[in-house]
């Protein structure tokens, strides 16, 4: 058995519009720390897909479900996150909360376990975030690791750890070495 095999596999999800922003950037650092530990990881930019909000429908929640009523790119991710072992979702701070593009992700997710049972269960998740502001407080991307504390204890998957800095412009929290190290750490102990 391959040491990748052995791993696990990682799945990324980022969510900026920017592909080499900051909190790509802090992804890229847990994505590196986990192929190092022999992790598989595969990445996916949410931005460029069709995510349509969802519509409150609850045909996921209906007991003969064959899952979410929307048909659009959630339909691969859906798959993706069952066949993933670890999830890291990246997301700047927009207006104090996760960027749209990952609140329209965790939105669907409702409907995961539609497609499989406890789909949830044993998912080890990493989180990366990035902010104008000095503080994480001020800034409000406090509220968004709230969020993501919050749902993910709801429905009992584990959030392994959190990377978070400040950097305005894009690709400016590479110089935070400092920073980039825990992420790499992260994705080393996402890997195991």
């Amino acid at each position: 058995m391959s040491k990748q095999t052995e791993q696990g596999k990682v799945l990324v999800l980022l969510g900026s519009p920017r592909k080499d922003g900051n909190s790509a950037a802090l992804a890229d650092m847990i994505a590196r720390g986990a192929e190092s530990a022999g992790a598989q990881v595969e990445r996916v930019f949410l931005h460029g897909l069709k995510i349509a909000p969802c519509q409150s429908c609850y045909a996921c929640q209906k007991p003969d479900s064959k899952g979410c009523a929307i048909d659009d790119d959630m339909q691969d991710i859906f798959q993706k996150l069952i066949e993933h072992d670890s999830w890291v979702i990246a997301s700047p701070v927009y207006w104090f909360n996760m960027s749209a593009q990952t609140k329209l992700f965790m939105d669907r997710c409702f409907a995961l376990p539609a497609y499989k049972k406890a789909a949830f269960s044993g998912k080890r998740i990493a989180i990366a975030m990035s902010y104008g502001d000095t503080d994480p407080f001020t800034s409000g991307c406090i509220n968004a690791l709230r969020c993501f504390q919050d749902a993910f204890r709801y429905v009992g998957a584990k959030i392994v750890g959190m990377v978070y800095g400040s950097a305005m412009e894009a690709g400016e929290i590479k110089s935070n070495t400092t920073l980039l190290k825990t992420a790499e750490e992260l994705g080393k102990e996402l890997a195991r």
